[in-house]
């Protein structure tokens, strides 16, 4: 009985290697999309414009209050503050 692994006249032990050439390309793929969704997405993506973006005094309120440094009425109080001097999120600032 002859088998993929057979020296004569076969493919030899060499085709035990295409798996593991498929495994390493469907590895290194769900890597890379692992990674660009952890980055926020496609670089071709427009961000979402009502969401507080990086060091905004908005997005550090949220996480301060995420992290538990300051409880519900704080956020409140400090986030109305926050709306009067820079306008509601997702809104550009009056001139």
């Amino acid at each position: 009985m002859q088998t993929l692994a057979h020296w004569d006249g076969g493919p030899g032990p060499w085709i035990l290697f295409f798996p593991l050439i498929w495994a390493a390309v469907v590895v290194v793929g769900v890597t890379l999309l692992r990674r660009t969704g952890r980055r926020g997405g496609p670089p071709w993506r427009s961000a979402d414009p009502g969401r507080p973006r990086g060091d905004s005094p908005l997005a550090v309120l949220g996480r301060r209050f995420a992290s538990g440094e300051i409880d519900e009425d704080e956020y409140w109080r400090r986030a109305s503050v926050l709306e009067e001097h820079f306008g509601a999120v997702g809104k550009p600032p009056a001139a």
